[in-house]
């Protein structure tokens, strides 16, 4: 009798197999997987939308490319997982340990993600729009070119405190506002020059931390990641008006 694991790794296959040859894909969906141990299992392109696989062990498995969109994943050990590409819009990953995962170019678009160990991940590329990171740990974690639109960051291991991003907001609010230094603003590159930087590119240079702009700043300034794309006009909006500090619905739009 096959076991749980042989029988997804066949699916995985089944599923690779019809997308090769445009035939339609096979489903788990829905499928019940609760505290099952797949570690390393390699169920690349797998089609598990909606399925059942919390606390399940998926240690070091294949999911390059998995559809686990709305997928119950609460409290699943997806250490040093290879989730590149995966759907994950609306999954629930509360709690789940990721640390160290490949979550590149990963669609978490709406997911929930509180209390969720992301410790070194790879966010890059990632879409978190509308992501609930709250409680989250994050440090080391790599979220350079990650969209964090209306992602929920507040308490994430790692990142400032609301006090201390505020603080340094409103440094950065000075030097951008201030007539004497018109120039002192450029969204459409992290650093010019010593005295021109976009948003994120402040935070990094006052705070002098190396590495990876967007994720620095992000730790950072987290209450002003959703504004790190928009333009030179609704930055200087957002820092006169201090809307980092009230509550994101009185927030510019980028």
């Amino acid at each position: 009798m096959s076991t749980v694991r042989e029988q997804l790794e066949a699916h995985a296959l089944l599923c690779r197999t019809a997308l090769r040859d445009g035939k339609a894909m096979a489903s788990l969906r829905g499928a019940d997987l609760r505290d099952a141990d797949l570690r390393g299992a390699s169920l690349r392109g797998a089609t598990l939308r909606d399925a059942t696989l919390s606390g399940a062990n998926l240690n070091g498995a294949d999911l390059n490319g998995a559809n686990l969109s709305g997928a119950d994943l609460s409290d699943a050990n997806l250490r040093g997982a290879n989730l590149r590409d995966a759907a994950l819009r609306d999954a629930d990953l509360s709690d789940a340990n990721l640390r160290d995962a490949d979550l590149n170019d990963a669609d978490l678009s709406g997911a929930t993600l509180r209390g969720a160990n992301l410790r070194d991940a790879d966010l890059s590329g990632a879409d978190l729009s509308g992501a609930n990171l709250s409680g989250a740990t994050l440090r080391g974690a790599n979220l350079s070119d990650a969209n964090l639109r209306d992602a929920d960051l507040s308490i994430v291991a790692g990142f400032a405190t609301r006090e201390s991003a505020v603080t340094l907001l409103d440094k950065i609010r000075a030097i951008v506002i201030d007539p004497a230094k018109p120039e002192a603003l450029n969204m459409r590159d992290w650093h010019t020059c010593e005295t021109t930087h976009c948003l994120a590119g402040w935070a990094q240079h006052l705070s002098g931390q190396p590495g990876d702009t967007q994720t620095v700043g992000t730790a950072l300034i987290w209450p002003a990641a959703h504004m790190f794309f928009a333009s030179n006009a609704k930055v200087r909006e957002f820092l006169e008006r201090r809307l980092y500090d009230v509550a994101p619905a009185a927030q510019v739009t980028p």
